[in-house]
């Protein structure tokens, strides 16, 4: 029979099934059959298919396109002297092949987009041994490009931000061929490369309710659906980053949300509120393991605090702030006074700047310790910044994470690591001095950016996007900039308070005429982790009358300009009616010296 008339029979067939009900898959039995059925002369040999496929890797053109580590993976999968196609025969895809393109055309219902796969027609009738050597590279080529985006491949997130310090958990190509080659439904392979994480599993069954028109009411009223759509798909993606196995006890901090829980076995068995960085020293996202937790600790003061806080009052001969917070200095382990050294010829990042334990302790009662390149700790805090956990915007400090409740959270890290009692750890919180206590089997931490969870009645809840960082990632993956910053349901504007003076917070409707400074290193350092030189959403303000997280809208009458800031806890805080603004947000504005600058409330 010639392949025009074998075209026809199979016309024919393909009808009759469609009188008959839906047309299933052809089998790997029936296709078999059907080879069997016909002359030799009519179907290349597979070792004829394979020596085509060979060629083809090599061709110039598809060289150009193809992901170089995919090309490599499938020479030598195919370089094997017992190398056989696994998708294609001469009656076209067999059923394995036509399972996985199936699953690839569904990549929609993962938060992919299907259409960035290039994926051979599943039913077309292959017209020889050159286009069925390139329909199985073709279909090879996109199951690795699913296999690699499954796992968060799509981009590097390093490349989107600084903030973020990760890799995604790629599975080699050679890896994915073998093992996809081996399994019983290529389909289910596929579905298998995603997290299993327990939202990225509720964000994706949230995805499906709002596909199938079915999204939550509470959601579609804070903002359209396609903006929640969008912004559900984004955090799928972040959760493709993360490690795939997060530990069975672990502790997670999710920076938008401003909490951080203690998980095991699937389950939250903590929970606590927390204190992040700022948009200019932002809390970074990682993971690492809590190794050590110590017990009225000493701080030494990172890079950060001592070039932005530290140095500026330093060069003015201001020394009441080491006073005011009890550090103490010294050179290569020696100790030097502060007064005597000319701190505009010098790198202060050479001196150490040390507070010991006590009231006055940026760390408060217990830090702990998981090493990592941020220099970032979870701890506890002074008594001054307790009342910023009735806050609802918490993002005032320098990247280390505060906690609300800290003696909790070391009770139930030391009751699963040593089987502590709250009195064994009462005693240390009481009477340690710098008492390190190590823990036997290091805690998993993942600091972690998501701006959309999943609660266990399938509700969607969205947070502030403090970073800016969904606006990058909508970027990227949709080549838009409509997700909005939405705020959280909590998010509120922190109440007016009186100042120390008497004198009344600002008038929300009125601008007012005050003096402003900026803090910094002579407008040097003053780009942000994401490599922004300002960011008008999160720049920094000091006020001593108005509460952490008040937004304030600054301008310079000289310029025009005006830009946003908020209250954080850069210090000190000035008496009266003076600002300390960043040097992004005095360049913003046009600031060449202390001078005045009109504020109201956003």
């Amino acid at each position: 029979m010639h392949r025009g008339s074998l075209t026809a029979v199979l016309l024919f067939a393909c009808s009759a099934f469609a009188w008959a009900g839906p047309l299933h898959p052809i089998s790997e039995n029936a296709a078999s059959g059907a080879l069997k059925a016909k002359p030799a002369s009519e179907h290349a040999a597979p070792s004829a298919i394979i020596d085509r496929i060979r060629s083809k890797l090599g061709d110039p053109s598809l060289r150009s396109k193809a992901d170089p580590t995919d090309l490599a993976a499938l020479e030598r999968f195919y370089g094997d002297s017992d190398a056989a196609p696994l998708w294609i025969t001469d009656m076209g895809l067999s059923a394995r092949g036509q399972s996985a393109l199936f699953e690839i055309e569904k990549a929609d219902d993962w938060g992919l987009d299907a259409s960035a796969f290039e994926l051979p027609p599943a039913g077309t009738l292959p017209a020889g041994p050159e286009d069925e050597a390139a329909t199985e590279i073709t279909l090879d080529l996109a199951i690795l490009k699913y296999a690699r985006v499954a796992r968060g491949g799509r981009l590097n997130p390093r490349e989107l931000s600084a903030i973020f310090d990760q890799t995604p958990p790629l599975r080699d190509p050679k890896t994915v061929l073998m093992e996809i080659a081996a399994a019983r439904a290529p389909d289910v392979y596929l579905q298998s490369l995603h997290p299993k994480h327990e939202q990225f599993i509720r964000l994706r069954q949230a995805l499906l309710r709002m596909r199938g028109g079915e999204g939550n009411d509470a959601v579609k009223a804070q903002d359209k659906q396609a903006d929640i759509k969008q912004r559900i798909i984004m955090n799928m993606e972040r959760w493709r980053w993360m490690p795939a196995d997060l530990g069975p006890l672990y502790v997670w901090g999710n920076t938008p949300e401003f909490m951080l829980y203690v998980v095991k076995d699937r389950k939250a068995i903590f929970a606590d509120k927390t204190q992040v960085g700022t948009a200019t020293d932002p809390t970074p996202v990682f993971s690492a393991e809590m190794a050590t937790i110590v017990f009225n600790p000493e701080w030494t003061a990172p890079a950060s605090v001592l070039v932005k806080s530290l140095l500026p009052r330093l060069r003015k001969g201001n020394y009441s702030i080491l006073d005011k917070y009890a550090f103490s200095v010294s050179y290569q382990g020696n100790p030097v006074n502060p007064t005597k050294v000319d701190w505009s010829r010098v790198n202060i990042r050479d001196f150490t700047f040390t507070q010991k334990s006590g009231p006055k302790s940026n760390l408060g009662k217990v830090k702990f310790l998981l090493p990592n390149r941020h220099d970032v700790l979870l701890h506890d805090t002074f008594d001054a910044r307790r009342k910023v956990f009735q806050q609802s915007m918490r993002a005032i400090g320098y990247g280390c994470v505060r906690m609300e409740r800290p003696q909790q959270f070391a009770e139930v890290l030391l009751a699963e690591d040593k089987g502590w009692s709250a009195s064994e750890v009462n005693d240390f919180w009481e009477h340690g001095v710098n008492s390190p206590v190590s823990l036997e089997r290091k805690v998993p931490v993942h600091l972690t950016y998501f701006t959309a969870v999943v609660d266990d009645t399938g509700k969607v809840t969205s947070f502030a996007d403090i970073y800016g960082l969904d606006k990058k990632l909508a970027t990227a993956l949709f080549g838009n900039r409509t997700t909005h910053d939405q705020s959280g349901p909590e998010m509120k504007k922190p109440r007016q308070e009186v100042n120390e003076s008497g004198l009344l917070a600002l008038n929300p409707g009125k601008a007012e005429m005050v003096a402003a400074t900026w803090y910094g290193d002579e407008f040097r350092g003053s780009r942000t982790a994401s490599g922004e030189v300002f960011n008008p959403d999160g720049l920094t303000a000091a006020h001593k009358s108005l509460p952490f997280g008040t937004c304030l809208l600054v301008g310079n009458p000289r310029t025009g300009k005006s830009i946003v800031v908020r209250v954080n806890d850069r210090g000190p805080f000035t008496e009266g009616m003076t600002l300390d603004l960043s040097v992004g947000a005095a360049r913003a504005i046009g600031m060449r010296s202390t001078q005045k600058v009109s504020m109201k409330h956003c």
